[in-house]
């Protein structure tokens, strides 16, 4: 260890901090603490989350440590290919998100009511956090520099919303002037070998029809860069008000959808081995048509964008109740809360849950979505208030089982603030979040 004149004016406040060291990790043995600052690895300034990945992947490594009392630190470090030193930074991308600075005729940022909290109204595009978190970005905001950042650290998989192929289309939807490059960029990621996955955010009238057979004829020329593409519907909340004039999907036209998305699947699966286009499950369940098979979702790749949740959820109910031999007595009388698109095929999976215990009672309630309006139909945005409103006058309850994407992902805190202990006391009755997954549910009932 020894001090230089490395200069720890240079990093802010909210930039480079540890806040955790892990135990029994690297950091740990050389005595790094909370509270001190990663300057550099290799004499590379380390600007963001990205840069610290990367940096840290070699097996040697020269890292300078600016501690609290302003000694600077230097270490020589000799480890693991991939071994990480064990650090975690007090904000997980190092430095500040990159904001959105489209104006997307669909944003559904722009469609939230006034005094939510804070953070809801921040849009992201930041390609880091697609590599980290899985969040989809449009590439409009990117430098050739940053383009080439993203190839030299070779950041992937990358989920980007692509919405059309067509630049002077793309530009209007996005209101970007920058937005018709996206082929160009995704050219670049085929030519580098990268992982990309799609998503088109459908707007009946504007980039559907013809305008999504070009898309995804364009967008199959690169795979298997482009590994799978989603196809979801736009979402419409009632604060529309100066908005560009977008129309909800029918259910006529949601068939219509899933009928040419099925065309294009089995176009594709013969021309190069995949369905590559999958519709999420909004557009089955908008039409009540059956789910495709667990298998043509082949692996789900785009499960996180709404796309076979609903499959994959009811294979892994049919699994933990298949484990149950002899029906279990349980005298329990639960609600099961729900957006209203999903409340048939809820009400199916209640119908195979209670032939596997004796005297369960199990009442789904569709919950109409009176706080962004009622064309807003997926459980994810159902806010406490409305679940409050609208199950109040339910009695001898022994619990209300909600999907946890209704809360904050790090938070029980419902979108209009209340949080889920706040519920629970206006409704006098507990709420139980479970995940998305079949045990979770289960396992619920069955304790």
């Amino acid at each position: 260890m020894e001090s230089n004149n490395y200069e720890l004016n240079n990093y802010s406040e909210d930039r480079n901090i540890i806040e955790e060291v892990t135990e029994g990790s690297i950091a740990e043995e050389l005595e790094i603490e909370p509270g001190d600052i990663l300057l550099t690895i290799n004499d590379i300034p380390v600007k963001d989350i990205i840069d610290y990945k990367y940096l840290v992947s070699d097996d040697y490594l020269i890292v300078a440590i600016g501690k609290k009392d302003g000694e600077i630190w230097e270490l020589e470090i000799e480890k693991d290919f991939d071994e990480d030193l064990g650090l975690i930074f007090t904000n997980p991308l190092i430095d500040k998100a990159k904001s959105c600075r489209n104006k997307c005729m669909f944003c559904f940022v722009d469609q939230l009511p006034p005094n939510m909290r804070e953070t809801l109204y921040f849009k992201d595009d930041d390609s880091r956090l697609s590599f980290l978190q899985g969040n989809f970005i449009t590439l409009t905001n990117m430098s050739d520099d940053e383009i080439d950042r993203i190839i030299r650290y070779r950041l992937s998989p990358i989920n980007v919303s692509v919405h059309t192929t067509n630049p002077e289309l793309r530009i209007k939807m996005l209101n970007n002037k920058n937005a018709g490059r996206i082929y160009d960029i995704l050219k670049r990621f085929k030519e580098a070998n990268l992982e990309v996955n799609c998503q088109i955010v459908l707007v009946p009238g504007v980039n559907d029809g013809e305008e999504l057979n070009r898309t995804l004829s364009d967008l199959k020329n690169l795979y298997p860069t482009v590994e799978s593409i989603a196809v979801v519907p736009v979402g419409i909340t009632k604060y529309r008000d100066g908005l560009y004039d977008v129309k909800p999907f029918t259910k006529e036209g949601s068939e219509k959808l899933l009928e040419f998305i099925s065309n294009k699947q089995s176009e594709f699966l013969e021309e190069i081995g995949t369905r590559f286009v999958f519709a999420s499950d909004e557009f089955f369940a908008t039409t009540e048509k059956e789910l495709p098979s667990y298998d043509k979702y082949e692996g789900f790749p785009q499960l996180e964008n709404g796309v076979g949740l609903m499959k994959s959820f009811e294979d892994e109910i049919v699994k933990e109740l298949n484990k149950i031999k002899v029906p279990i007595n349980n005298k329990k009388k639960y609600i099961i809360a729900t957006g209203t698109l999903a409340f048939n095929f809820i009400e199916g999976i209640k119908d195979k849950i209670i032939r596997k215990f004796n005297e369960l009672e199990i009442i789904v309630v569709p919950i109409v979505n009176k706080f962004f309006g009622e064309t807003i139909t997926v459980s994810g945005l159902v806010t406490g208030g409305d679940l409050v409103s609208q199950l109040k006058d339910y009695k001898d309850i022994d619990g209300i089982i909600i999907p946890s994407s209704m809360l904050k992902r790090d938070e029980e805190i419902f979108l209009d603030n209340l949080t889920l202990v706040e519920v629970s006391r206006k409704l006098n009755i507990p709420i139980i979040p479970s995940k998305l997954e079949g045990k979770s549910l289960i396992d619920i009932i069955k304790n």
